[in-house]
């Protein structure tokens, strides 16, 4: 299989003698939680750092006590071992707290950053615009001892929020705008959650990531397209203080899915106005989300590694992650039954005391897996959508006096058709023939081509089934649309049936139905499923004729 662009990147570094160990980290800020395009960059770094015989270091980047929580960290920390994935070690970026303080030092000593006085307003004022320069700060050309001293003071907490802040002396003519004196340190009189009240200042991302990166020997730091123009920050700041080694950023493309969204800010609102569940809605795109629907990690990283590295922005299309899901528990799930929207069948001919036991694979497709038991008595449940009184030309499930085949059991025939005063249908009253079994054909000798799922009442047990769909309406989200949200991206059944002893933290095939599993809200005295995805794509076939 062809390289992507930034493993020939490796591989010509390596060649060069420009590295000799491949080091990554993946570097989340702990301010949320993880989704689908947190899952690219995991398994980008994790893989690549795999490939290579290298290390992939797991780093908090914990600069900004306002926003970040243990409680995120943690959940960091579940989603990536989830993937699959072992760190080298996991690190802070406060571990180098004290040492980037000193970094900062040396930058003023160095005359290349200095402490501002203006407000942030004005700083934005200052910084110029795309065609035209900035305005060197007032405080821009103070000596470097009176900036050490004033950066001295914010440290010892003598100035308050707001009042000044240090920054990088570079270039307020640049055409990069990130190169404009950016602010590399502020006052902020929070706790940390590591640290506690030991600081009052912190250092921005842009100032710490690069430093940390040196000083855990990254050799190649990868990270999405919207920091491609801070690149050269990231060098300058890399060249001043720590210029060998000197970790190399390469910037790929962000994940976009087509029918979800991956905006924190938008899940946040999602999730405060009560349209969506929580951060591990299934609906979500978020890791937590897409695990407690049923995904198995191995086709979340299989969907990663397929779309691939690039530096094209695209919009991935929801189908490919589903196709991967579906490609995964074809082979891995156990299949079984269940009835969704259970029509009750008497089998009047049915006479025995005990209900016939029938051995039934446990996965068609690999015998090895061994069988079930299944079993058949004089009430069974059928889809209440495979019957119809006056059914279509080539419906081939059941109708009055018609005939259908039991999926691994009987040929049955509608003999009767029971309905309540309101002329709903309740009940059917059938036959079977029992010379039918295991695919026999009746003796008349005409074929039934009609093959429909059911349970019996022996096997069955009442459950609460969540079916889960598309978030959106359309393709991406329209700041203008009101109600973005998909009508049908949630559906509930309250009553149907499933087979006992469906299992937590195991992913089912129910026959013709789809893949399901128990949902983390299940109880002794209630059951509740998710679908995990359809067993084909109906997604494409509602466009298409739409």
């Amino acid at each position: 299989m062809a390289k992507d662009f930034i493993r020939k990147i490796i591989d010509n570094d390596l060649a060069a003698g420009k590295v000799t160990q491949i080091v990554t980290r993946f570097p989340p800020e702990p301010n949320g939680f993880l989704h689908v395009g947190h899952a690219k960059a995991i398994v980008a770094n994790f893989e690549i750092a795999r490939e290579y015989g290298g290390k992939c270091y797991l780093r908090f980047d914990d600069t900004n006590p306002e926003k970040e929580e243990q409680l995120y960290a943690e959940a960091i920390k579940r989603d990536v071992q989830w993937l699959g994935y072992r760190w080298q070690a996991i690190t802070h970026t406060s571990d180098y707290f004290e040492e980037l303080y000193r970094d900062a030092c040396r930058l003023i000593e160095l005359d290349k950053a200095y402490v501002c006085e203006l407000t942030a307003a004005d700083i934005r004022a200052y910084r110029g615009t795309l065609t035209s320069p900035g305005r060197n700060s007032p405080y821009r050309d103070r000596p470097s001892t009176e900036s050490l001293r004033l950066f001295q003071e914010m440290r010892a907490g003598k100035h308050d929020e707001g009042r000044m802040v240090l920054r990088a002396k570079i270039d307020m003519a640049s055409p990069n705008i990130s190169m404009r004196d950016p602010t590399i340190y502020r006052v902020k009189k929070l706790s940390h959650p590591r640290t506690g009240d030991q600081w009052c200042i912190y250092p921005l991302y842009d100032f710490s990531h690069c430093l940390a990166d040196a000083s855990e020997q990254i050799s190649h730091s990868l990270c999405t397209l919207e920091f491609q123009d801070n690149r050269a920050l990231y060098d300058w700041f890399v060249q001043a203080l720590r210029p060998a080694p000197h970790p190399q950023q390469i910037e790929f493309a962000r994940l976009t899915l087509s029918y979800t969204v991956t905006s924190k800010r938008r899940l946040d609102s999602l999730i405060k106005t009560g349209k969506v569940k929580g951060w591990d809605d299934p609906r979500l795109p978020t890791i937590s989300g897409l695990r407690r629907r049923g995904f198995p990690a191995v086709a979340v990283k299989n969907f990663c590694q397929r779309i691939g590295l690039s530096k094209k922005e695209t919009i991935i299309d929801f189908a490919i992650l589903e196709d991967e899901v579906r490609n995964s528990l074809n082979e891995s799930a156990p299949r079984t039954m269940a009835v969704l929207r259970p029509l009750k069948v008497t089998i009047k001919n049915f006479t025995n005391d005990q209900p016939l036991a029938l051995e039934v694979p446990i996965h068609p497709q690999d015998a090895t897996r061994g069988t079930r038991t299944v079993h058949f008595s004089n009430t069974i449940f059928i889809e209440r959508d495979d019957f119809l009184v006056d059914p279509p030309k080539k419906f081939f499930r059941l109708k009055p006096q018609g005939r259908v085949r039991l999926r691994y059991a009987f040929v049955i025939t509608c003999e009767e058709v029971v309905r309540a005063d309101d002329g709903t249908i309740t009940e059917l009253i059938c036959t079977y023939d029992p010379d039918t079994a295991k695919g026999k054909t009746p003796s008349d000798g005409k074929k039934v081509k009609g093959i429909i799922h059911w349970l019996s009442q022996q096997d069955s047990q009442p459950a609460k089934v969540y079916l889960y769909d598309r978030l959106l309406r359309s393709e991406s989200w329209d700041q203008d649309d009101e109600s973005p949200l998909n009508p049908q991206s949630l559906e509930i059944i309250d009553h149907a049936l499933v087979s006992k002893g469906i299992a937590p933290e195991v992913c089912y095939q129910f026959e013709r139905l789809g893949y399901f599993c128990l949902d983390k809200d299940s109880t002794t005295t209630e059951i509740v499923i998710n679908r995990i995805t359809s067993l084909r794509d109906t997604w494409a076939k509602i466009i298409k004729n739409s």
